[in-house]
């Protein structure tokens, strides 16, 4: 989830968003571009903060006498709360801690505010619980506050969550989450497949019936990450989670505004068939489906190599490939290269393909 801040307040009403919807539909949390809108006409000109602190990040930086933090926060909406490879817990805790990571902070803490609906059973939020706790203590970050609100039935559904994360920021990756650091020949790195979390929830919605069944790539990343840092955080230009709006969306943000673009490979956008079939018979794209357990590099070409083979190494970057590279020509724009030899434009996310995907 992105952060926002901005120096300015508006004081006079302001109409935001060119689609000019006088009330807020599902579009608005597909992290696409009516996201972009809601964020960037609303919430960023509304909201002040600290001239060094006009940015827009996964976690913002915080400076405590000198002790540089990273803080992000995310509600988690999910729908269905149970699926192949996960829970709303599984998503409330790596979603944070991924966002922590990918800012390049080490995540130490976390808290987590629970909603619950009249009447959900005991039994189901003790899976969820007991799913956050195991995952908490594995990878060393404890949940150190918390909240608990319960509403009428029919009110809310059934369960959200809403998480906190505190990092302590790395010395030798600040930069990472800007990448203002990135230069014309940078290539484009995918962790592993896309679409996995997207179609899992879609199918497991739809009750969809797949001969091959599918799994969200939910993961924790920051023990991948600070590997890759450790070696190469100097050649390591940008890093984000490819979560709602997918990578398509990932670069069309990255490229807004910058004097350099982003060509992607089709025939080296790694897809597993299963996701690849089910997606060709909704019409969907997979550059546009979200991703739980997925992050999108922008580095050194020289490193790219040996960022692969670390990645390699674990079991959530073993699918990691080079989707493309960073140009002068089309600034400010994502090419895709066809595997008919063709090119197209892409942009952000446009509408919501799935609500309530994380």
């Amino acid at each position: 989830m992105l952060v926002w801040f901005q120096t300015k307040v508006l004081v006079q009403p302001i109409i935001y968003m060119s689609h000019n919807y006088p009330f807020i539909k599902l579009d608005h949390g597909s992290g696409g571009t009516f996201s972009h809108e809601l964020v960037e006409g609303l919430f960023r000109q509304r909201f002040s903060f600290a001239p060094d602190l006009a940015m827009s990040t996964d976690a913002s930086p915080l400076n405590l006498n000198g002790q540089k933090l990273r803080i992000t926060t995310d509600s988690f909406v999910v729908d269905p709360l149970f699926f192949t490879g996960g829970n709303i817990g599984t998503l409330a805790i790596c979603g944070t801690i991924n966002d922590l990571a990918v800012s390049g902070a080490i995540p130490k803490a976390l808290t987590c505010g629970f909603i619950l609906e009249e009447g959900f059973p005991l039994a189901d939020l003790e899976l969820i619980v007991d799913t956050m706790a195991e995952l908490s203590k594995r990878i060393g970050v404890p949940i150190i506050a918390g909240d608990t609100k319960v509403v009428d039935r029919g009110k809310v559904d059934r369960c959200f969550i809403n998480t906190t994360g505190i990092g302590l920021e790395r010395e030798d990756s600040g930069h990472v989450s800007q990448g203002d650091q990135v230069i014309e020949g940078d290539v484009v790195i995918l962790s592993g497949p896309m679409g996995d979390h997207g179609m899992t929830i879609m199918a497991a919605r739809h009750d969809l019936d797949l001969e091959h069944q599918l799994s969200s790539d939910c993961a924790p990343l920051s023990t991948m990450i600070s590997a890759v840092l450790n070696e190469h955080a100097g050649n390591v230009r940008f890093m984000r989670d490819a979560t709602r709006g997918g990578v398509a969306t990932v670069c069309c943000e990255w490229v807004e505004n910058r004097s350099l673009g982003i060509e992607l490979i089709e025939d080296s956008l790694p897809v597993r068939e299963t996701v690849r079939g089910l997606c060709e018979i909704l019409g969907i794209d997979p550059l546009y489906v979200a991703n739980e357990g997925r992050i999108v590099i922008i580095a050194a070409e020289k490193v790219a190599q040996n960022i692969l083979s670390i990645l390699h190494s674990f079991p959530e970057g073993e699918g990691a490939s080079i989707i493309g590279k960073i140009q002068k020509t089309n600034p400010r724009r994502v090419i895709l290269r066809t595997a008919f030899g063709g090119s197209r434009f892409l942009s952000m996310l446009s509408g919501a393909q799935l609500p309530r995907i994380c």
